[in-house]
């Protein structure tokens, strides 16, 4: 069953990053979608069947964390999993993120390989990037 994913990011180019090393694993891939910022995030997430979330911390309007919030917070989307990435080096953002119910995260710069590393350990299948 192919897997819809959204991803978060005020960066462009970071989406597109994004969505390459995603269509170069081995997981099932259904749609991909993209957002902003975690407002335009909402509306994909009302719109959609979300199988995962690839999101940034840092993003103008509603940030990651408030993003997080949300999902956890909404009955159909609280057991989405949800994938921070950050260029936060604090560990105090990225301890607050876990204890709100992130799923984990990925420190930007980022490789292909970490982030096949983080989705195989949701699907449980190792993925190839």
């Amino acid at each position: 069953m192919p897997f819809d994913l959204l991803i978060v990011d005020d960066s462009a180019a970071i989406r597109k990053i994004l969505q390459r090393v995603l269509q170069k694993t081995e997981m099932p891939i259904g749609n991909i979608h993209e957002a902003g910022d975690g407002l335009e995030a909402l509306a994909v997430l009302k719109a959609n069947k979300i199988s995962f979330v690839l999101s940034d911390i840092n993003m103008p309007n509603m940030d990651g964390l408030q993003l997080l919030a949300q999902i956890r917070a909404n009955e159909d989307w609280k057991a989405i999993p949800v994938i921070l990435i950050t260029t936060e080096g604090s560990q105090t953002k990225v301890m607050e993120a876990a204890h709100m119910g992130a799923t984990g995260y990925v420190r930007k710069p980022f490789t292909p390989e970490q982030i096949n590393n983080v989705l195989a350990g949701l699907t449980g299948s190792p993925l190839n990037g």
